[in-house]
């Protein structure tokens, strides 16, 4: 008799355990499973939105293996990458070691360093105008004043996409020196101590505790790095010029066109909606594919504490 009380107590909490996290699923089932199989299917059909989908098997595919402006897209990403990527984790870095000194004032400067994290890019690229505006911006101002000849920056095809990622470097480090702070915070003090006792200076305990001990934070950001990049879209949407005319992102001459941008134009600007998925499943496929090889990689340099 206690068994059966118990197997229906177990039941019971079952069903409010399924009710209770119901609105999850549903989200999930709506908005994330229906929407991906849909535009798997989508990937495979000529769809324009006005028009019901036409299967043509792998045609859109097909396409893009052939499509120059695809692969100047995806190496414009990837040049994104490589330069955004590892410049964001340094100086996160430098500055969660420095703010993780025990000094007056550091709550403000924290916080100075987070606020354009949470500025929309709206308000970035008026500030990054101010400064590089090739008309009355301060940098050709200052180059001038240097006797150097002023620049067209936004609008050079050598220039732009170093612009883009130092811009998106200032405004995205204070999010990254938070999760870096979080890292450096639960490093063990007993080992700085011991390393103290053994005569370490701050170089040595810095590359032989800090290090190791922060590479599981480490190898979050450079994940969380690296998707961001092949996700950016608003940044150079709005800094190319988007927002005034749709097919002129990633101008000049597609030299900043990112993969993100491209599908946007193809999806929503010529209505080429079965190609704009299929150009959104080679990113999964990629970021999925990059994640997994990090993943197995980690095993080589990230220490995590037992």
């Amino acid at each position: 008799m206690e068994t059966v009380k118990k197997h229906a107590q177990k039941k019971s909490e079952g069903r409010w355990g399924l009710l209770m996290v119901s609105p999850y699923i549903v989200h999930f089932v709506v908005f994330v499973a229906v929407t991906f199989l849909t535009s798997l299917y989508f990937s495979f059909s000529d769809y324009d939105i006005l028009n019901p989908p036409q299967w043509v098997g792998l045609a859109n595919y097909e396409k893009l293996v052939n499509d120059p402006v695809f692969w100047k897209a995806l190496w414009n990403t990837v040049y994104f990458a490589v330069l955004f990527v590892p410049a964001q984790t340094f100086l996160a870095l430098v500055l969660a070691v420095a703010l993780n000194q025990k000094l007056r004032g550091l709550k403000l400067i924290r916080l100075a360093h987070f606020l354009p994290v949470i500025s929309s890019w709206t308000v970035i690229y008026y500030v990054a105008d101010a400064i590089f505006n090739p008309r009355f911006g301060m940098a050709n101002s200052l180059l001038m004043r240097l006797g150097l000849e002023p620049q067209k920056w936004l609008q050079d095809e050598w220039l732009v996409i170093p612009i883009l990622v130092l811009v998106a470097v200032w405004k995205g480090v204070g999010y990254i020196m938070v999760i870096f702070l979080a890292g450096l915070q639960n490093v063990p003090q007993e080992l700085y101590e011991a390393a103290d006792m053994d005569g370490a200076g701050a170089v040595r305990k810095f590359f032989h505790i800090t290090m190791p001990m922060i590479s599981g934070t480490t190898f979050l950001v450079l994940i969380l790095s690296t998707i961001s990049t092949f996700q950016a879209f608003e940044q150079i949407y709005v800094m190319t010029g988007g927002s005034v005319d749709a097919t002129a992102a990633g101008g000049p001459n597609n030299a900043s066109l990112l993969l993100m941008v491209y599908l946007y134009r193809e999806g929503f600007s010529f209505l080429h909606m079965g190609y704009a998925s299929a150009i959104a499943w080679v990113l999964f496929i990629m970021l999925f594919a990059f994640t997994l090889i990090q993943v197995k990689l980690q095993k080589r340099w990230v220490y995590y504490e037992k």
